[in-house]
C-alpha cells in the first residue's frame, strides 16, 4: 500500500479489526472503505481517525463498505459526519468542511481482476479481493477526482439546535430540514418527499400492539 499515513493513524490491520466488529468477518468492501478513507485523509491533509467533525463523508451505498469508511475516518452517522446518498455504488465523496474541498473516490473498473496479481495464493475471487485490495497501490486500486457539491455545504450540514414545528403534521423538524411551501413551514414528508404513507389508525389495534 503506497499511501503515506499520519503516524497517529492506526495500521491497516487495526482499522480492519475495528470495522469487522460490526460483522462476522472482514470482507472486501470493508477493505475498500478503509482504503478510501485513508486516501482521503492523505489528500485532504486531515489527521485520521478524526477527533472532531472536520471531515464529512457522503457514501453512495450502505452496508459493510460504510463501516470501513467509519473505522478509517471517524465519520459516523451519530456524529453527523457520515451521510448516505444511495446510488448503490461503492463510492464516497469526502468534504473538508473547513476549506470545502471535496474529492470523490471509487474503485478502478479493473480492481477485481487486478486483485489476483496481489493475492497469488487466493483460492477464490472473494479471497483474492480481500487480500489484493489491502496491497494494490492507491493509484491502481482507486480512482479519485475533485468535485463540487450541487447542494451548499451549509445546507447539507444544517445547524444543530434549530427547531421548528411542521404546520401541517405538527411534528418537530431539526437541523434546518424544513421546507417553505406557500408561506407555510412544512416537513419534507408533508411536502411530498416521503418514503412512507399513512394507513388507517384502526389498523393498529390493541391486539397487534400487544402482540396477541
Amino acid at each position: 500500500m503506497e499511501t503515506c499515513l499520519n503516524p497517529h493513524v492506526s495500521s491497516m490491520d487495526e482499522l480492519l479489526e475495528t470495522s469487522a466488529t460490526h460483522h462476522h468477518r472482514i470482507c472486501p468492501r470493508q477493505v475498500l472503505g478503509v482504503r478510501m478513507g485513508l486516501l482521503a485523509g492523505h489528500i485532504l491533509e486531515i489527521p485520521l481517525p478524526q477527533p472532531e467533525k472536520r471531515l464529512l463523508a457522503i457514501a453512495e451505498t450502505d452496508g459493510c463498505f460504510v463501516d470501513g469508511i467509519a473505522a478509517a475516518t471517524g465519520c459516523y452517522v451519530g456524529r453527523r459526519t457520515l451521510r448516505i446518498e444511495d446510488y448503490s455504488k461503492t463510492a464516497v465523496t469526502f468534504v473538508d468542511t473547513l476549506t470545502e474541498q471535496a474529492i470523490r473516490i471509487a474503485p478502478c473498473s479493473n480492481a477485481r481482476e487486478l486483485a489476483w496479481a496481489y493475492a497469488t495464493s487466493a483460492r477464490n475471487k472473494w479471497e483474492a479481493q480481500l487480500t489484493g485490495y489491502q496491497h494494490i497501490p492507491d493509484e491502481r486500486l482507486l480512482d479519485w477526482q475533485q468535485v463540487a457539491l450541487t447542494v451548499p455545504l451549509k445546507r447539507i450540514i444544517g445547524q444543530a439546535g434549530k427547531r421548528v414545528s411542521c404546520e401541517s403534521c405538527g411534528e418537530e423538524i431539526i437541523n434546518q430540514r424544513e421546507v417553505i411551501r406557500e408561506g407555510m413551514i412544512v416537513c419534507k414528508s408533508c411536502d411530498g418527499d416521503s418514503y412512507f404513507r399513512s394507513i388507517p389508525h384502526d389498523y393498529l389495534t390493541a391486539d397487534l400492539i400487544s402482540g396477541k
